[in-house]
């Protein structure tokens, strides 16, 4: 009986060898739960990529400040005990820039900015303008904090002529620019920059041909990059030839798009020797008030093909900040949502634009305004058609644009 027995039981212990073998090969084949030391985890994010798209049920391992690993949610689990945000419903894109902003514009506003642009996810911008002492002191705090604070990188002064238009002279035109008065001053004042350690040279209006060529020569041996408005002495095509390597607001390309540009040109030239004398912001007012609209009445698509496709050859990149320049026609910063960011302002800032945008909002809005909008919309329009390299810029905080936020209004 004893021998009857065993040889029944024998084959149950094979089977239940089996059986555990089996387990086992299945257990190895299951999705071990993995822990990820001293890191964040986020599921179920769409992932944005600038190239690639949206991605949707992704899980993100951030680990000493980088990102250490993007795999499908449910290819990799996690353990417990990892420290993990759920994702769903949320996206998880790159650091935005902004570039085009103004530390200097409002000297006590600057103090926010950093904070500011991190919390509206800006983590790098692009100062295009103000005094080199103030501006670099920002870019050092950046440098020396890179965790708190976004990545700056720096212009100094705006590289004006004579009369300068950011002189300094009144409440809206603080002193962003320096006045050069003639070629050799240019030549000092980037070598000057250079040694500072700027990032780029920003050209502007009141510039002479001559002086121009001069900043676009001294930017290649030095290998800067020029940005900038096109000289009112200038066409953008020339300008564009001359070396200009992005253009901030399209600036004054209405008058290089006009069926009459070569006119409005030789106007200009007749402008700038009569008004040598006034102030620069009150010169460049009158010229683009002379000008502005019968350019834009005048505006020729044949004309503005010519100009887009030199811009195109050239790789002459847009900043259009377009919330800036149609902002007369579409007063977003009217809208409750937008007024509801100037509680991280400081409270003299947002009482002082609360105040003036109460007194906006009384007025009627000029029919060119609009007229000015449909343009710059249309040309940014042919702009991308034409492949031209556009980046997104504010000019904040000129024009109620709260910093950061305004970015994804310009977006």
């Amino acid at each position: 009986m004893i021998l009857a027995f065993t040889s029944k039981i024998f084959p149950m212990k094979k089977s239940l060898v089996f059986l555990v073998f089996i387990l086992l090969i299945i257990s190895a084949c299951q999705p071990s739960k993995v822990v990820f030391e001293d890191a964040i985890c986020i599921e179920n994010i769409t992932t944005i990529d600038p190239t690639a798209g949206a991605t949707a049920a992704q899980t993100v391992i951030i680990k000493d400040g980088k990102i250490h690993k993007i795999a499908p949610t449910k290819e990799l689990e996690l353990a417990e005990e990892n420290t993990i945000i759920d994702g769903t419903g949320k996206y998880l894109t790159p650091g935005l820039w902004d570039a085009h902003v103004h530390f200097a514009y409002m000297e006590d506003l600057a103090p926010s900015m950093f904070n500011l642009f991190l919390g509206y996810g800006v983590t790098s911008v692009r100062d295009t303008g103000g005094k080199i002492d103030f501006v670099k002191a920002w870019k050092d705090k950046a440098l020396a904090n890179p965790t708190a604070a976004p990545r700056v990188m720096i212009a100094g002064p705006l590289l004006d002529g004579e009369p300068n238009v950011y002189d300094g002279s009144t409440e809206g035109r603080p002193e962003l620019s320096v006045g050069l008065d003639d070629v050799e001053a240019v030549e000092q004042a980037i070598n000057s920059l250079d040694s500072i350690g700027v990032d780029l040279l920003k050209a502007y209006e009141m510039l002479t041909p001559e002086q121009f060529a001069k900043v676009t020569e001294l930017a290649r041996e030095k290998g800067l990059k020029v940005t900038g408005h096109v000289p009112l002495s200038m066409d953008v095509i020339s300008a564009s030839n001359a070396g200009l390597n992005s253009m901030e607001h399209m600036r004054n390309l209405e008058l290089s798009c006009a069926s009459n540009s070569d006119e409005l040109l030789a106007q200009r030239r007749q402008l700038l020797a009569d008004g040598q004398d006034d102030a620069g912001g009150i010169l460049r007012s009158r010229i683009h008030t002379a000008q502005r609209r019968t350019a834009v009445e005048n505006y020729d698509e044949t004309r503005a093909d010519e100009v887009l496709s030199v811009l195109a050859k050239n790789e002459t990149w847009q900043i259009p900040t377009v919330t800036l320049g149609t902002g007369s026609a579409q007063r977003h910063f009217t809208r409750p949502e937008w007024k509801a960011t100037f509680q991280y302002l400081p409270e003299a800032t947002q009482q002082q634009w609360l105040d003036e945008i109460k007194e906006v909002e009384q007025l009627d809005i000029p029919p060119f305004n609009r007229k000015y909008a449909d343009w710059m919309f249309n040309i940014i329009g042919k702009i991308h058609a034409a492949e031209i390299d556009i980046m997104a810029g504010t000019d904040c905080p000129i024009f109620y644009l709260t910093p950061g936020y305004s970015l994804h209004e310009e977006l």
